[in-house]
């Protein structure tokens, strides 16, 4: 999942290695659950302020964070 400010907007599908990994089925386990309608609802909640990355430029806080690949 990726989140801007915790409202998620979207996520990557995972390949059947990665789902029988325990340490991602560890991970999913003891984190929320979201459904499509919900992406959806937040998803475009960030379009209509015009925040979503993948639609729009977003300035970032600390763009050190981000992974450099």
């Amino acid at each position: 999942m990726y989140f801007i400010n915790n409202v998620p907007f979207t996520f990557d599908e995972l390949d059947d290695l990665q789902l029988q990994d325990p340490y991602v089925q560890v991970e999913a386990s003891t984190n929320q659950e979201y459904t499509s309608e919900e992406l959806y609802r937040t998803s475009f909640y960030l379009i209509d302020e015009e925040c979503h990355p993948c639609l729009f430029p977003v300035d970032l806080e600390n763009p050190e964070d981000m992974p450099q690949d």
